[in-house]
């Protein structure tokens, strides 16, 4: 990930600040959790940690890691809080990570679970960083590995292969055990349990998110899903397909400095004059660029496609297809993300994907991907995932209950947001827009990439505004997000909410919100 990590936006990224706080000492002593019993788990640490002085934290601000689910970067020592260490065992096969971390002072009577971004190929890590801006806010907060740990094997996914008590884990067991267990430890330690969960993540996190609002409507009143795949088959052939028909013909394979010469024309016809200044493309859903205008006239040259580029540009944008069926198995990129489609275009293996189907469609450590059947291959994989992994658009349960449901995604993805819209209007569909006008919201960033990065403003307080939300009934319709660089702000836009668009009001400084509106497209 590119964010910048920043101690403080001012009012834009306190997370929970104005909050009221529980002053009183906890009644239970950190230590005390130690001898805690949770039904089929076992802490292995309850200590309390002085401010500054968890190594973790240092550890988390750096690389990739630095990322923070929450919204908020910040280099500040950590508080004072209890860290409480378990690992849950639901089956004997089970091995299940989870940390709690509960504020010595100042509790505001609330809960932060933040999702795992590791993904299937992930560290499986612990999100601290999120987890810091929680104990920052007053929260009490938890994350889990989901199951799949960090071991090279688990990493490459074999975990999901003879082990299928652990592919239950990671699909949906490990999420929910975590919350109830973090609220009977919070109970335990505070003497009540938190009157407002929430959850965010994005990514598996997102996909996390989700997987509660449709198994476990109960365990949250908020949720912040960023880029969730609710489909995971179809979305891991989108993954697999641009290498994939590299590996048919390596004479598509696109540099990085052409994919870059590609955007530069997509920007060029498609952009705004702002969005031309800020280098990315504002409404891609608008744009028909055809990469077959860069078709070289001669010889390959660095300015220009050769006939077998523009075939691997066109099917990049189209999506893998089911040749028999011709339908669009999971959209391409929009377009504008050309700068990021180098990261799954380049002719390597892509190592998510394909494990994914051989330890968990195929149980074939020697499944060939490169041997794809997109009709026989994807029919198989769709049957065998759809079942545990994916969430259909009835969550009319979690809305019942009050739950709060912000989506986001950036026009850069890999995952293309029309997707999203579709999964969201289908929502809308299932619950009603009487149900789900104030407990839905769709939120699509222009230039941000996977769920941070690129030219986008990608940094927005999701904590206090899912906190707004939910507790003061605040619907967020525009969300003030910034664009840090070098620990800067160097461009705030305002977000609307889908399907409005930002548009310039055509007077003043264009890296300033306040001269920005939300307009209907």
């Amino acid at each position: 990930m590119k964010q910048a990590q920043l101690w403080g936006l001012s009012a834009l990224l306190v997370a929970g600040a104005a909050l009221p706080r529980l002053t009183t000492a906890a009644p239970n002593g950190c230590a005390t959790l130690a001898s805690l019993a949770l039904p089929d788990a076992m802490i292995t640490a309850a200590e309390p940690i002085a401010a500054g002085k968890y190594p973790k934290l240092e550890e988390a601000m750096r690389g990739r890691s630095g990322l923070n689910i929450a919204g908020r970067v910040q280099m500040d020592p950590n508080p004072a809080f209890c860290r409480v260490a378990a690992t849950l065992k639901p089956t004997s096969d089970s091995d299940i990570k989870i940390e709690v971390w509960l504020p010595l002072a100042g509790w505001n009577g609330k809960m932060l679970a933040v999702g795992n971004f590791g993904g299937w190929a992930g560290a499986g890590s612990l999100m601290y960083n999120g987890m810091l801006t929680a104990l920052y806010g007053g929260y009490a907060t938890v994350s889990t590995d989901t199951g799949h740990g960090s071991s090279a094997d688990e990493q490459g996914g074999r975990f999901a292969l003879a082990h299928p008590a652990k592919v239950i884990d990671y699909a949906y067991r490990a999420t929910h055990l975590m919350t109830v267990d973090a609220k009977a430890i919070i109970r335990t330690f505070y003497g009540k349990a938190p009157a407002r969960s929430y959850m965010i993540g994005c990514a598996l996190g997102g996909f996390e998110g989700l997987v509660e609002a449709k198994r476990y409507p109960l365990d949250y009143d908020g949720i912040v899903a960023g880029a969730p795949h609710e489909a995971l088959a179809r979305f891991s052939a989108l993954q697999m397909y641009p290498d994939w028909l590299i590996s048919q013909d390596p004479s598509r394979l696109i540099s990085q400095a052409k994919y870059a010469m590609i955007h530069a024309a997509v920007v060029k016809q498609c952009a705004s004059p702002i969005g031309q200044k800020d280098n990315l493309v504002d409404e891609p859903e608008k744009c028909n660029f055809d990469p077959g205008t860069l078709l070289c006239k001669g010889a390959d040259a660095p300015d220009c496609l050769t006939a077998a580029q523009v075939d691997l540009m066109q099917r990049i944008y189209t999506g893998p297809v089911n040749p028999r069926t011709d339908q669009v198995i999971f959209p391409g990129p929009a377009r504008g993300s050309e700068l990021d489609v180098y990261s799954f275009a380049n002719g390597q293996t892509p190592t998510v994907p394909v494990n994914m189907f051989r330890y968990l469609v195929f149980h074939d450590a020697n499944w060939n991907w490169k041997a794809m059947d997109w009709d026989k291959d994807m029919t198989t994989a769709i049957a065998t995932l759809h079942p545990l992994t994916d969430v259909d658009a009835d969550l009319a349960a979690f809305f019942a209950h009050g739950g709060k449901l912000l989506l986001y995604i950036g026009w850069n993805d890999d995952h293309n947001p029309t997707e999203l819209i579709d999964y969201y209007q289908s929502l809308v569909q299932s619950a009603g827009a009487a149900k789900t006008k104030n407990s839905l919201r769709l939120f699509i960033i222009p230039g941000m990439g996977h769920c941070s990065g690129g030219a986008g403003c990608d940094t927005f307080d999701k904590l206090g505004v899912l906190n707004a939300w939910v507790d003061q009934g605040r619907k967020p319709e525009r969300i003030v997000a910034s664009k840090v660089e070098n620990g800067k702000v160097v461009r705030t836009r305002p977000l609307c909410a889908w399907p409005q668009v930002t548009k310039y009001n055509g007077s003043g400084d264009t890296n300033q919100a306040t001269n920005f509106i939300c307009s209907s497209s």
